[in-house]
């Protein structure tokens, strides 16, 4: 009865100890886990660009307990590096939404907005934007068609619109363009700088037709009694 009393009590510690080290290596084991499903799925890889929780980067290494990622943003505008290494669990694949900038489709739509005062020549405008988004951006239309393609084979998504767009919009002071257009994930800030370059350029060669607004206020005063 003495050792049997005994042996009931070791049973009990070795009971708690064993369940206070599985709720200790809960997320070393969950992240096993996890690493499995990113080498059995292939849908997350070494190079490419993503969104995991609030980190945005691209990863570096997929080790067995965590990922790394070379971060971008941040305190850095755009999508350029900032320095900053992370390292996630590999857990995150059952908690976090992962935000897949080069998978199946590795372009971005992307959109710039040119205010133009109201006396431009609107049809020359729009002409000039609708002309530089093809010089610049046409190439990545035509390479992007070929992945959407293999998209609406692979997914259940409608065909889209990859092509150039300008659009146009009334504010109460001027003229709203809108530029969309497609671009490889990697060139969206290099792109949109070329973009406006580009425009900046031909609006000067308008001669006055094309003249961009702006928020600054004229006020005429006349002097009493003219």
């Amino acid at each position: 009865m003495f050792y049997s009393d005994k042996l009931g009590s070791i049973g009990v510690a070795f009971g708690v100890a064993g369940a206070g080290v599985a709720f200790a290596l809960q997320e070393v084991i969950v992240s096993i886990a996890g690493w499995i499903h990113i080498m059995i799925s292939g849908k997350i890889n070494v190079g490419e660009r993503v969104k995991i929780g609030d980190v945005k980067g691209d990863i570096i290494d997929i080790g067995v307990f965590s990922s790394t990622i070379m971060e971008m943003g941040a305190w850095v505008d755009g999508d350029l590096y900032n320095g900053r290494i992370v390292s996630i669990s590999n857990s995150f694949v059952f908690k976090e939404n992962i935000h897949h900038y080069s998978a199946e489709y590795p372009f971005l739509w992307d959109e710039v907005r040119i205010p133009v005062r109201h006396e431009s020549d609107i049809d020359l405008a729009r002409q000039i934007f609708l002309s530089v988004l093809d010089e610049i951006c046409g190439e990545y239309a035509e390479q992007s068609k070929v992945h959407w393609s293999k998209m609406t084979m692979k997914f259940r998504v409608e065909e889209a619109k990859v092509e150039p767009m300008v659009s146009m919009m009334f504010d109460e002071n001027w003229i709203s363009f809108t530029l969309r257009y497609v671009v490889d994930f990697k060139n969206r800030r290099t792109i949109k700088n070329s973009i406006f370059t580009r425009i900046h350029e031909e609006i000067e060669r308008s001669s006055g037709k094309i003249l961009v607004a702006t928020s600054a206020m004229e006020v005429s005063m006349k002097r009493e009694g003219q």
